[in-house]
């Protein structure tokens, strides 16, 4: 019986501690989100993971599967989440979820220019006009909403907008 545990990654080594654990012949899926990022000036759009420096792993806990020793050592890897001796688990609905949720939002990415006119889907702000202004670093973005016949830049995240048609 198999189930999902938890790796711990060095900074920014996501993607080389799966790629040596894969080659390894573990399984392991490591969840990546689409974000807008302020590189050099200009905004991009690149692939990070939704969970920084984790990375899930499947393991048989039956004496005939493959050793779990190399997974200290390989490249990327600090440790195994446990809870003092014991590897945490992580239930695999969970992991399924994530999965599926990854692969329904694969390729779906919000675009938003300056000027566009947008409304605000979360509260306070909920149902009211803004302009599109711009996304910092950060991944918030920046509307220009009127309040109280006052133009007011606000941050907010960029799930929390749409395009007005």
């Amino acid at each position: 019986m198999s189930s999902w545990y938890l790796i711990h990654t060095k900074i920014r080594q996501e993607r080389v501690a799966q790629a040596h654990l894969e080659r390894q012949g573990f399984e392991c899926f490591l969840p990546l989100i689409q974000a807008e990022k302020l590189r050099r000036g200009a905004l991009q759009v690149v692939q990070e993971p939704l969970f920084p420096r984790y990375l899930f792993i499947r393991l048989s806990a039956d004496s005939q599967s493959q050793s779990w020793a190399p997974i200290r050592s390989t490249v990327g890897v600090c440790r195994l989440v446990s809870f003092g001796q014991t590897p945490a688990k992580v239930n695999d609905a969970l992991v399924a979820d994530l999965r599926k949720r990854a692969d329904a939002t694969e390729g779906v990415l919000p675009y938003f220019a300056p000027g566009d006119r947008v409304v605000v889907m979360d509260q306070p702000f909920a149902g009211l006009e803004a302009i599109y202004q711009m996304t910092d670093g950060e991944g918030r973005v920046t509307v220009l909403l009127n309040l109280l016949s006052k133009d007011v830049k606000v941050a907010m995240s960029p799930a929390g907008i749409r395009k007005v048609n």
